[in-house]
């Protein structure tokens, strides 16, 4: 019997160790990581700085999917409008038109030894949903300026951070600035619908050139409140990479037929059960990577059992990867997301249809590829006789980038420079920007505006209502006028 409680003794032995361990690494406090002082803050005359960015909100400039050319004068006239609101920083950067529409600016350095940097961009929106004009507070286009906000399509995406670069510009090359370091900024036209003109074209043309990246910054993530559990403090992620995206057709075809002698099994019925399939098996999550460095930079936030689990995934990963996939945003961000999108089929009650033809769209995650989303498609449906093919445009997850890299940290501590109260992170993007384009360019490819975002903000993105507030405008342009300075003024 002596052996049991020698082996209880040891199990108690271990099992305390391991409680210390995790109770010691839940009781690190965010609190001491370094102490960053906040920059000097700018004066940035907020209420012309507004009326600039409601003035850009009035284009409309919008992508339409097949229609390439559709807003032509608006690019045109939106492009006239910065040149005359922006007078000093069009005197030092010189401007080229890539693919009719898009911008690329750039701000010639003095040492030919530093990298450049690449702030981007967009000018496009997207549509505003047909029948929904009517539920904005503010016309969609108006540019209003009220209740403390701009109002309108391309004020919070991206206009905002567009006209926030050239303000930061406009006031650094009225103050005399030169920069030692080259800048570029690159504003695609047709980011909405995949950039194929524009920022692939500039990242074409840049590389034809010889051209090589310090970092580029673009749009991506934000600065949330209230949307992440636990956590009070604003939350300012900076995106490490962006999911890719594939779109599967699944389809049943044979020979139609009269509703009053159904088959065993439907073409409907196949493609059905295809679908349940996918939904009910998921792609695997896998609390790794970017997922698993954003929790880890969270978990001292947090308090209680989000807290002590967080702090110690080394151990706790099953139970946190359980608990995380409850939620649609954190699964998202944990794997590869099935999305069933389009169903086609029949025309008429009383024939049954030969074909019948689902779209499924799968937003990669990194880590899986889009021969590997088909192949999870074909082994899960289990069906050879259904035809399953990647349709439209697909594009792989990008790489990731480093966070450990003198850019990161730049970004990072520009970010605590400016918004001193909030957590920085690394993060992953689950929608897909412009900055892909620039990976052959750089390892250093970072996505991050400091827009202010509350859980009842986060619809107005491509939804009704978009704005952003006037006050955090000023602080989006006070965030660029603080990276432009010490990353390329002072060449850092």
């Amino acid at each position: 019997m002596k052996w049991i409680f020698r082996t209880l003794g040891v199990l108690t032995l271990v099992i305390g160790v391991l409680v210390a361990i995790m109770v010691g690494r839940a009781s690190r406090d965010g609190r001491t990581r370094t102490i960053i002082a906040s920059a000097p803050k700018i004066e940035v005359d907020t209420d012309a700085a507004a009326r600039r960015l409601a003035g850009a909100v009035r284009f409309r400039t919008i992508s339409w999917d097949g229609k390439p050319d559709a807003s032509a004068d608006e690019f045109l006239a939106l492009h006239d409008y910065l040149e005359k609101s922006y007078p000093a920083a069009h005197r030092v950067l010189k401007r080229e038109k890539v693919g009719q529409f898009s911008l690329l600016y750039t701000w010639q350095g003095s040492d030919a030894a530093l990298k450049p940097i690449m702030l981007m961009a967009h000018q496009d929106v997207v549509p505003i949903a047909p029948g929904t004009e009517k539920n904005w507070a503010h016309e969609p286009f108006s540019g209003d300026i009220a209740d403390g906000f701009v109002w309108g399509r391309g004020a919070w995406d991206d206009k905002s951070n567009l006209l926030a670069v050239l303000e930061a510009v406009e006031k650094l090359a009225s103050a005399g600035a030169q920069p030692k370091r080259t800048i570029y900024i690159a504003s695609g036209h047709d980011e909405e619908v995949g950039g194929p003109r524009g920022a692939t074209q500039i990242a074409k043309l840049l590389d034809q050139r010889g051209v090589k990246l310090e970092f580029v910054i673009d749009e991506g993530m934000i600065v949330t409140s209230g949307v992440i559990p636990g956590v009070a403090k604003p939350i300012a992620l900076i995106g490490l990479a962006e999911k890719g995206s594939t779109t599967v057709s699944i389809a049943a075809e044979g020979a139609p037929g009269h509703s009053s002698m159904p088959p065993a099994a439907s073409r409907i019925g196949e493609v059905a059960q295809a679908l349940a399939k996918l939904e009910a098996h998921q792609m695997p999550s896998r609390l790794e990577g970017v997922a698993r460095a954003s929790l880890e930079a969270l978990a001292p936030e947090m308090g209680g059992l989000n807290r002590l689990v967080l702090s110690n995934l080394w151990i706790a990963a099953p139970l946190a990867r359980k608990a995380l996939e409850k939620s649609p945003a954190s699964a998202a961000m944990m794997r590869t997301s099935t999305a069933l999108t389009v169903f086609n089929a029949g025309e008429k009650s009383n024939v049954l249809p030969g074909k019948a033809e689902a779209i499924v769209n799968f937003r990669n995650a990194p880590g899986d590829s889009i021969e590997s989303v088909l192949h999870h498609v074909r082994y899960t449906i289990g069906n050879p006789l259904l035809k399953v093919a990647a349709v439209g445009v697909s594009r792989e997850a990008s790489p990731v980038s480093p966070a450990d890299s003198d850019a990161y940290r730049l970004i990072e501590r520009t970010i605590r420079e400016t918004m001193p109260e909030a957590v920085v992170a690394p993060g992953l993007v689950i929608a897909g920007t412009d900055s892909r384009q620039m990976s052959g360019l750089t390892t250093n490819v970072y996505r991050f505006v400091p827009v202010r975002a509350g859980p009842g903000d986060l619809a107005r993105f491509h939804g009704t209502n978009e704005r952003i507030g006037v006050d955090n405008y000023a602080e989006i342009i006070r965030f660029f006028h603080r990276l432009i300075s010490v990353s390329a003024i002072e060449g850092k």
